[in-house]
């Protein structure tokens, strides 16, 4: 019997594998073959885009009330 199953290598380097029932249990090969990536050529992905220091300015909102006391904790102030 031979499954086929494609999985992302994390920078761990550790997989969890889901096994389909019906393979029977006890002892197995596992073969790993690269696959190329969108890349480049030698399979590499594309490097991450480093993200500056203010890459979300304006995407989050804080209310006026932010620091405000909770309802919730008068009864502990």
């Amino acid at each position: 019997m031979s499954v086929t199953q494609t999985v992302e290598v994390p920078p761990d380097r550790r997989l969890v594998v889901d096994v389909p029932r019906e393979v029977p249990t006890g002892p197995v090969v596992l073969t790993f073959t690269p696959m190329k990536a969108p890349g480049d050529a030698e399979g590499r992905p594309p490097p991450i885009k480093e993200r500056g220091f203010g890459c979300a300015k304006g995407q989050f909102r804080i209310s006026e009330d932010f620091d405000e006391p909770l309802e919730d904790f008068k009864d502990y102030m």
